[in-house]
């Protein structure tokens, strides 16, 4: 039932625990000494994307893992592995939700490689197709108790925001892509959030968005707290 599929990534280990996903998306517990099973979250959802990881979060006292499964960002407990009610909606947030396009179940984006933790927040990128249509590749903040979007940064400008220019006037409303889909570094004692992003979509004719294309092909430091643009390098323009 795993053929065809891939598995990209190291386990995390806890306390002992080993938490894994497997090659479908499913999320497993493993004692870490002795490899017994210890749980199982199957999410229902059939998982064809790459997997690289989950990401743990603590603030001493709670805790919780975030994986990714296709679309969806789902809090589970760490002692059973159910979803956290009271994360997003039963338990996780719909990440086609919040880029601005309709209809939002038609939306391609999937969070394949785990979230970045800074303080009370997971921060995400995600895979979008490289073809139109396609959505923006927003890096999205979301509250780790409650799964509420904390802040956006749109990596395709909207009106009025820096690099707006960059792109035909339009833009926004159509072009997709400019995403993070191969991870984020954190600066924790500064709060800057390092993002690298791809190419616009579609990444292989680019008439329709003729300008720099910021910020696709960048590095952009964040402020993690708020989302802001700090500065932002571009290694390929209008690739």
């Amino acid at each position: 039932g795993e053929s065809g599929r891939s598995l990209e990534h190291n386990p995390i280990i806890v306390d002992g625990v080993l938490y894994a996903c497997t090659p479908s998306l499913k999320v497993v517990a493993l004692d870490a000494a002795t490899g017994k099973l210890l749980w199982k979250f199957d999410s229902g959802i059939d998982g064809s994307q790459p997997s690289r990881g989950l990401t743990y979060w603590t603030d001493g006292k709670e805790n919780r893992i975030f994986a990714g499964v296709m679309s969806f960002l789902y809090a589970l407990d760490v002692n059973t592995g159910k979803p956290i009610r009271s994360f997003g909606k039963d338990g996780r947030i719909d990440l086609r939700e919040n880029l601005g396009r309709t209809p939002v179940e038609k939306q391609s984006v999937w969070l394949t490689t785990p979230g970045i933790i800074y303080k009370d927040r997971i921060i995400v990128g995600g895979r979008n197709a490289e073809t139109l249509p396609t959505p923006p590749g927003d890096v999205r903040a979301y509250d780790v108790r409650t799964g509420r979007l904390r802040w956006s940064f749109h990596t395709i400008p909207h009106p009025g925001e820096f690099g707006y220019e960059t792109w035909p006037k339009d833009a926004w409303t159509y072009s997709g892509a400019a995403n993070n889909w191969g991870g984020m570094a954190l600066d924790v004692y500064r709060g800057i959030v390092y993002v690298p992003t791809g190419s616009a979509a579609s990444d292989f004719y680019g008439a329709n968005r003729v300008g720099d294309d910021l910020f696709a092909n960048c590095l952009i430091a964040l402020n993690a707290e708020t989302g802001e643009r700090i500065w932002h390098f571009q290694g390929a323009r209008h690739d």
